[in-house]
This record gives C-alpha cells, structure tokens and sequence, in this order.
C-alpha cells in the first residue's frame, strides 16, 4: 500500500500560485513564451520555496524567511518615475549609458537609448516578447539552470529586463548602466535580462538595485550573458537595496574561447539577499575574475552561491569574496568550482574571507572542488576572524585613533577584491561607498 504525502504550502507560496494565475494572461509572450512560463511555474509548484533541506540552500532557507510573497507590481506612477530620477548615485560621476527601470518597468524618458554606439542595439524584455524576437527564441533560458527555484519563479513570472545585443568587433566605450529602482510600494518585481556579445565584442555591463527604506518590496532577477569568441566583457552588480527588503538575483554566463569576463558583486543593502552566480566555460584559453565585496550589519542576511564550470581546456579562473560583518549579520559564500573531464590544463583559485566585527555576527564558508580531470592546478580557501589587534595597535602608536585604524584596516582588506575592477571611476566610487557604510557604523 503506498501512502500518499501532501505537500503542505506555505501563505507565500499559495499566493505565488495564486499571482501566477491570475497574471499569465496579461503577461507579455506568444504561445511558446507562454508553454515557457507554464513549464517552468510547474518546476516551482513541484519544489516550493527553497528551504534548509536543499544542500544549495541550507544557510538561507527562503521558506522561512519569505513569509508572505508581495503582489505583483502595478506599472509605475509620475510619483514613482519622478523618485527614480535621482538614483544610481553611488556611482557618483562615472559616465554611463542609463536604463532604467522603476518596479521591474522600462521607463524610456529616463533612459538613455538616442544616439547608440554602431553595433550596440538595446530594448526592453517586454516589448522583445511582445513581438515575437527571434533572439528570445535563441537564447532565453538557455543558461539560468531551470531546476532552480528562483530562476523557476523569474522565468515564469518575468515582465521586463533589458536586451542587449553587442555586434562581432563592436567596442562599446560607454559602460552600460541597468539601472533597477524600486519605489515604496510593498511588491514584487521579476525582471530578466539578456545580453548577447558577439564574438571579438567589448563592453561593460553595470548593473544595481535599489530602494527606499521602511518598505519590505521584494525582488527577483536574472540575467543571462552571452560572451562570444575573443569577446571581452566586464560585469559589475551593486546591491543597494532598502533594508527591509528582500533581493533574490540570479547570474548566469557562458564564456567563448579565449575570451576575457570578469564580474564584480557589491551588496551593502536588504535585509535578505541571495545572489548566484552560474558561469560556464564553453571555450578554450579563456580567462575570467570573479570577485565580491560585501558589507553587512544590523541583522543582514547576504548569500553568495557560484558555480564555476569548466568544460573546455586550458581556462583560468579566479575567486575572490570579502565580507565584513557587523551587529548580527550573518554572510554566507558557498563556492563550487567544477573540472569536467576534457577540461585538462585549468587553472582555478577560489578564496573567501569574512572580517567579524562583532563577537554575534556568523559567517558560513563552504568552497568545493569537484575535479574530474588529471592535469589542473586547482585549490580554494576560506577564512573568517576579527581584525587584527597588532595590525590596529600599529597604527594607533601612531597616533591615529581608534575607529580611523579600524576604517583603513577594513578599507585595505576590501580593497584587494574591489581593485579587480578594471574601470578607474568604478573602483573609487565603491572605494567612497565603503568609506561612507563605515562613518555609519
């Protein structure tokens, strides 16, 4: 006799079920979008929320940190849209091509799109769905792992998200600024973006999320990169969210041969942030940096979770994570660098490393390797401690007091990561972001 198991729901996720249903008519997409969607809301009904009990989710178990899923985001209003005009100014004077978006929407009268480098084209995900673009059909969903949840829920429940194509031997001087802007409505936004750099292309990618304070939004995005042969493309993610607020963000790239990609995550805001990373080297003598900064307090919680795939031969990879935690934060970098069996001759390094502020803030390392080839040089690392009491005395014999001490020692520790970042204007933006969470501790 076999028994049958009931899956009990949670309120989220009913109301997740319920939001789908109720959207997936209006939702932009033809029929074969539409089977997409419904495929892939199948996979989240059959698993739920991720919880503790899935190895990839034990330190951040989202069933129990999402209590209640927020409806979906109406279009914005002028109040909205006219918030939104000031944001992204941690970048402070970099000089970007915007596109924004405010609670997952294109907003056209803010973004920059006149006047576009020869070879950049660029769109909205919801007018590309809408009218049926074959680059979709090439290249949606073809990366971000289906299995997953997250990814499940933003494949089924996306409205909008950039679309960016990059023609073969196209340098596009200008970084391109994906500019994500939630305004004080408690909801939800599913955004996806596409970005296809064809081979010999180069550009970099900027990407943030923000929002205001005191209201618990909730996103979920993704983006999918496409690096051609000989490309060169640099990525970088600012998490700058309200600090109620949850961010769900999903990474995923595959890389041509000898090709440059490096990629860069700075999180300081939310109150609960995941943030994956799938990178998959399809092509041989490639070279990528992966790298992060994180600086958390109050009772943060921030997750990194990479899988770094190599296929082909001869690649090189290097990871590197900081965190620095203060109050009852907790950080979590869980790091998988995967060998397949032709992938002889890699090269991949992994490193973490948590700074404890404080004696009630946990940090969880876990970095694997997972080697099926015989002739690499691989290994990973991972540390966590508080700072170092000699290294502080040091510089207060000299005269220096005792909270400027501790800013340059956590200055100097971020920094190793944050110097990765090729653009100059980038680098001391961050570098001013970090100064400016350390006055406010």
């Amino acid at each position: 006799m076999n028994a049958e198991v009931a899956i009990i729901k949670t309120a989220a996720e009913t109301a997740l079920a319920q939001a789908f249903s109720q959207a997936r008519g209006r939702l932009p997409g033809d029929g074969a979008i539409a089977a997409q969607r419904a495929a892939a809301f199948d996979v989240f009904a059959k698993t739920g929320l991720p919880h503790r009990r899935i190895e990839e989710w034990k330190y951040t178990d989202l069933r129990a940190l999402m209590r209640e899923a927020k409806p979906l985001a109406a279009p914005p209003d002028a109040a909205a849209k006219a918030l939104a005009k000031t944001a992204g100014a941690l970048l402070g004077d970099v000089e970007t091509r915007r596109l924004v978006f405010v609670d997952g929407a294109f907003v056209a009268e803010l973004s920059d799109v006149a006047a576009l480098e020869p070879g950049l084209s660029v769109g909205s995900l919801a007018d590309a769905l809408s009218n049926g673009d074959p680059t979709l059909g090439r290249h949606l969903g073809k990366l971000a792992p289906a299995s997953d949840a997250a990814v499940a829920l933003n494949t089924a429940l996306m409205g909008d998200g950039a679309v960016i194509r990059i023609a073969a031997g196209a340098t596009i001087e200008r970084p391109i600024h994906l500019l994500f802007v939630a305004s004080a409505k408690p909801a939800a936004t599913f955004v996806r973006s596409l970005v296809v750099v064809e081979q010999g292309a180069r550009a970099m990618l900027i990407e943030s999320h923000e929002g205001p304070a005191g209201s618990d939004y909730q996103v979920n995005a993704a983006l999918e990169i496409f690096v051609g042969d000989e490309a060169h493309v640099d990525h970088v993610k600012i998490i700058g969210e309200g600090a109620d607020a949850l961010h769900v963000s999903t990474l995923a790239a595959a890389i041509g041969a000898r090709a440059r990609f490096n990629a860069f995550t700075f999180t300081a805001g939310g109150a609960v942030v995941r943030n994956q990373l799938f990178l998959k080297f399809d092509g041989e003598d490639t070279v990528a940096g992966i790298r992060g900064a994180t600086l958390l307090k109050g009772r943060q919680h921030a997750d990194t979770t990479l899988v770094a795939d190599h296929v082909a031969q001869r690649c090189q990879s290097r990871e590197m994570f900081k965190t620095v935690l203060d109050g009852e934060a907790h950080g979590v970098f869980q790091g998988r660098i995967i060998v397949r069996p032709h992938a002889q001759k890699t090269d991949a390094k992994m490193m973490t490393r948590a700074l404890l502020l404080s004696e009630r803030a946990e940090a969880d390392n876990k970095p694997e390797l997972e080697i099926f080839a015989d002739d690499v040089q691989c290994g990973h690392g991972a540390t966590a401690g508080a700072l170092d009491d000699d290294l502080k005395f040091y510089l207060m014999a000299r005269g220096i007091p005792r909270p400027e001490a501790e800013a340059l020692l956590i200055r100097a520790f971020l920094g190793e990561a944050i110097e990765g970042i090729e653009h100059a204007g980038l680098r001391e933006a961050l570098m001013d972001a970090v100064a400016a969470w350390l006055k406010a501790r």
